[in-house]
């Protein structure tokens, strides 16, 4: 079973931190964490992100950014990145995880997710919604009987 999920973007303040919550909401079984391939840490979730996740439902409090680590990608059964410059990272600084790594949005048309940060509040709107889509879809997958790994 994919038990722990790591949810990756770039800063881990605005698309990573607003997954791993929507995950953790809709799959209250698994480990589900974040962090950022250039994580800002020790910072919380932008204060945008935070409202409009706030307004829709989700709390981001005490959300606190983290960098990216092999040990962490090590550690977890399923990596979700939110573009495909994420998987290149990966790629480059832990080739042997490529594989357990895929794109948030990989059910959504377009399937990359867009940084948001320091756009308009429109902006972090859309983001929230392909989010939401994508957690709900990867929710369903995840908990179908015969998903084993």
């Amino acid at each position: 079973m994919f038990n722990s999920i790591l949810v990756v973007c770039t800063g881990n303040i605005c698309r990573s931190p607003v997954g791993e919550r929507l995950l953790r909401q809709l799959l209250p079984g698994k480990q589900v964490t974040s962090a950022g391939i250039f994580g800002l840490e020790g910072r919380p979730a932008d204060a945008v992100a935070q409202d409009v996740a706030w307004r829709h439902g989700i709390s981001l409090d005490g959300h606190v950014a983290r960098q990216l680590t092999p040990r962490m990608m090590r550690g977890s059964d399923l990596i979700l990145v939110m573009e495909p410059v994420h998987l290149g990272y990966i790629s480059a600084i832990a080739p042997e995880l490529r594989g357990k790594s895929l794109l948030f949005g990989q059910w959504l048309e377009p399937q990359d997710i867009p940084d948001p940060y320091r756009k308009s509040r429109d902006a972090f709107e859309y983001v929230f919604g392909q989010l939401g889509n994508a957690s709900q879809e990867w929710a369903r997958r995840l908990s179908q009987k015969g998903i084993k790994r």
